[in-house]
């Protein structure tokens, strides 16, 4: 496609011709809403399986001040990273999210790379959420059978074929038309929000009438430190089950695409999904600090479900497999709602021709309007993920840190292109932006991603007590894929990658024009400096 290439914008409406302004054409159907759009960042957001699932890490690193306070000093700085994201959505509302940004962003010497790395490393958040849901939700349903029968010892083959078996099932419901997967999505949060209000409230009446409540200087200053460190290295090293817990408010900006009025809809949804499971998930971690009887116990009991076995302390039996039950059905959900968003990722990044095969990958399918193969190509890797269980609990664990911190480091690139290398007069603002307070946040955002990449790196035990078995696999996981992809760029990549590849221009309008567009080839490759609408 030459630059000369023009497309008539009559007759398409607002979005579309937004979308094609940003160099691509319409392809799926707009079915979804701003609240449909918040369901399903809601729904990958899922407070509840997420806390469940790293409970490991915001209670057993330092007890319950991680929970409380230290939940509010991490939800501040996520909040700044996500009111980013939310301006550079509300500017580029396309699939390809952060990717796009980035590359439109950077220095047109450094827009191919800077899209390669943040496209990259948001593929690893979205391909590793699916499995980390999955492998949790089976471990929660196997307790239940532990809960049962103590005798019973689940073995690793039983927790990979589960977790496999919850991967198709959610792929299942993935491959489905749009509007089906939308309404899915919708009673998915409403569900999402009942089971988290009923699990709220039974713990608040069961708890307090099994015993009474922690002392408020038990909750807010009694560190319970499970680790080798510093209280305030444990406090900081607590705050990557935060930082997972609230990496799903990303996907509007993937789903803007097929959402009506994107510019504005996408980018409340990103700060709605921060801001109310920022402060749902901290009532949540305050009815827990409130009414917890032994973290020690529960990050140590035999079972290896602190969720559950903190439910063993303050519920009977009853109620303790009831409450599992809801939030497996909630983790079921949420990890539905992942494959959705990667699905998305994967197409946009397909169709810029990122991964190999991305001709084959770049499929929409005709009938449900959905790129089922990027689905199911994710669910495959997902799988080869899941072998990391048959090498121990840290190995397979390291996909929920490896998670944190893909996602800070996709979420922050495009953010610290923003404020370092385009003026407030060269960027186009879309109707949701942050003002004169646009770099302030920016800087607070990155500051807080640069203190915190070693920090989630960090094993729990350290000198003599450090071992093979304890070492945090994280920056293997992560840095040995990431490195292998700077490799590819150094003696491959670079040469035939410029960015992503447009499939639309436009100048039949002076609204919708994108200019500063370069190394137009013949697959309309992007390399911008900032991208434009006059």
């Amino acid at each position: 496609m030459s630059r000369s290439d023009k497309i008539d914008l009559e007759g398409l409406n607002a979005d579309a011709a937004e979308l094609a302004a940003l160099g691509y054409k319409q392809e799926f159907k707009r079915e979804f809403s701003a609240f449909s759009s918040f369901c399903v960042s809601f729904s990958v957001l899922g407070l509840l399986p997420s806390f469940a699932s790293t409970m490991y890490y915001t209670t057993g690193y330092a007890g319950t001040p991680a929970m409380v306070w230290g939940w509010l000093i991490a939800m501040f700085f996520v909040q700044c990273v996500a009111c980013g994201m939310a301006e550079l959505c509300s500017s580029m509302p396309t699939s390809g999210g952060l990717y796009y940004a980035a590359a439109s962003l950077a220095p047109k010497r450094w827009g191919p790379l800077a899209a390669w790395l943040t496209g990259w490393s948001n593929y690893f958040v979205q391909v590793t959420a699916a499995p980390s849901v999955a492998y949790s939700f089976s471990g929660m349903i196997l307790s239940l059978i532990q809960i049962k029968n103590p005798n019973y010892t689940p073995e690793n083959y039983q927790t990979f074929l589960l977790a496999c078996a919850a991967m198709i099932a959610m792929t299942l419901i993935s491959c489905l038309p749009t509007k089906v997967i939308a309404h899915f999505n919708t009673w998915g949060t409403a569900i999402n929000m009942l089971f988290l209000s009923i699990v709220m409230i039974t713990l608040l009446a069961v708890a307090g009438k099994n015993h009474t409540f922690n002392s408020n200087h038990r909750v807010w200053t009694s560190f319970d430190n499970q680790t080798d460190w510093s209280n305030g290295m444990a406090l900081l090293m607590s705050f990557a089950g935060v930082i997972w817990t609230m990496s799903g408010y990303d996907s509007p900006f993937h789903l803007s695409e097929e959402c009506s009025n994107a510019s504005v809809a996408a980018p409340r949804a990103i700060v709605m999904t921060s801001a109310f499971g920022g402060l749902v998930g901290w009532l949540l971690n305050l009815i827990i600090a409130y009414t917890i009887v032994d973290v020690s116990q529960v990050m140590n009991d035999s079972l290896s479900q602190p969720y559950v076995v903190y439910l063993q302390q303050v519920c009977d039996h009853k109620t303790t497999v009831a409450l599992t039950a809801i939030t497996i059905v909630c983790s079921f959900m949420m990890g539905q709602g992942c494959m959705v968003a990667a699905s998305r990722v994967t197409y946009s990044y397909a169709r810029d021709g990122v991964f190999p095969f991305s001709n084959i990958l770049a499929h929409v399918d005709l009938r449900t309007k959905t790129p089922n193969r990027c689905t199911w190509m994710n669910t495959v890797v997902g799988i080869l993920l899941l072998l990391l269980i048959f090498a121990g609990d840290v190995a397979i664990n390291a996909i929920f840190s490896v998670g944190a911190i893909a996602a800070f480091v996709a979420f922050t690139i495009p953010i610290f292109i923003r404020i370092t290398c385009v003026s407030d007069a060269e960027f186009q603002r879309g109707p949701f932006h942050l003002g004169r307070f646009s770099k302030p946040i920016g800087y607070a955002s990155c500051a807080f991603v640069v203190l915190m990449l070693p920090i989630l790196c960090f094993p729990q035990t350290k000198g003599k007590n450090l071992d093979a078995e304890g070492m945090n696999w994280t920056c293997v996981v992560y840095g040995g894929p990431m490195l292998a992809i700077i490799i590819w760029w150094i003696l491959s990549a670079h040469k035939w990658f410029k960015g992503p590849c447009l499939t639309e221009t436009s100048s039949a309008s002076p609204e919708v024009i994108l200019e500063g567009v370069s190394n137009y080839d013949d697959e309309a490759s992007l390399s911008t400096t900032t991208t434009k609408k006059k």
